[in-house]
């Protein structure tokens, strides 16, 4: 990691923005995504005990992704149409894999079986593989958005690549860098994961 870009990224975002993300200015572009509204509600919709109820808990997966900000206009309709037509058997097998990704149980075979089925329908997309870990656990999950990812991998020197299929290698990597980095620079730049890659975006952007 080049620990200079990342330093002079923190001095510049921090003149710009004093305060960071508490910043009156990056207060009202938050607001815009509302991630701490919307983790608090994925934290009720999908807790481990709505599975139990996988018709409901399919539905409200479909409500956490089409209420995300962060996820293509144009990938949450396919997402809501191609969900509601699974067989029942495709509903557990997915339903199953979300919950082992969410849960803890076995994170890796849960993001294996969810890839898979999203994976038949074409729609093996980082956004819908990570939207709802990020708001279930937005302080250490994080959300792969392919062009910030990139530019992040590139501007920092990460010994990482990125690749567009989906990959729970991948993933775990990228998430303890950006945890890592989290350590590294200012509390105000990171109060969760996504305005810590957006920090990052926005100082890529200028």
């Amino acid at each position: 990691m080049n620990l200079q870009r990342l330093r002079t990224a923190e001095m510049e975002f921090l003149q710009r923005y004093p305060g960071g993300f508490g910043n009156e200015e990056m207060v009202a572009i938050g607001k815009k995504h509302r991630v701490d509204q919307l983790a608090e509600q994925a934290q009720v919709l999908l807790a481990k005990d709505k599975f139990r109820q996988q018709g409901q808990v399919m539905d409200d997966i479909i409500k956490v992704i089409s209420r995300s900000s962060m996820v293509s206009m144009f990938e949450k309709p396919k997402f809501r149409d191609y969900v509601n037509g699974l067989s029942r058997d495709d509903r557990a097998f997915f339903a199953a894999g979300f919950k082992e990704l969410l849960h803890f149980k076995n994170q890796e075979k849960g993001f294996n079986k969810v890839l898979d089925v999203l994976s038949e329908g074409k729609l093996a997309r980082w956004s819908l593989m990570t939207c709802c870990l990020m708001y279930m656990r937005p302080n250490s999950e994080v959300f792969v958005k392919p062009t910030t990812t990139k530019n992040i991998i590139s501007f920092l020197e990460l010994e990482l690549e990125y690749k567009p299929r989906p990959s729970w290698a991948f993933y775990e990597q990228y998430r303890d860098i950006i945890n890592s980095i989290k350590t590294k620079v200012d509390p105000s730049l990171g109060p969760n994961n996504a305005a810590l890659t957006g920090f990052l975006m926005v100082t890529l952007q200028k």
